[in-house]
């Protein structure tokens, strides 16, 4: 798969899993332009991308592409704090 198929392959699964676990109550849903990709790589076959939402959700997700078995996952994050540890060598 090139890049450019990997990345619209992902968009597509962030932005369907997004608008599915949306509360039904609030009526509203995204749209593609809303998905973006906050980085990607590929090494020989394979592909990873992080995306994010325009929803201000604290949700990110994390494509993964199998090139050995055409096979895309993804892992839902939510981000639950962000912790400096000073002095760290």
């Amino acid at each position: 798969m090139d890049n450019t198929g990997f990345i619209k392959q992902c968009k597509d699964v962030v932005l369907e899993y997004a608008n599915e676990h949306l509360d039904k109550t609030d009526g509203k849903t995204i749209g593609l332009d809303d998905v973006f990709v906050v980085w990607s790589c590929k090494t020989l076959q394979n592909n990873k991308a992080l995306l994010s939402t325009t929803l201000s959700d604290g949700m990110y997700y994390e494509c993964t592409y199998n090139g050995d078995k055409n096979e895309l996952y993804l892992d839902a994050y939510k981000r639950w704090e962000n912790i400096c540890y000073e002095g760290v060598e």
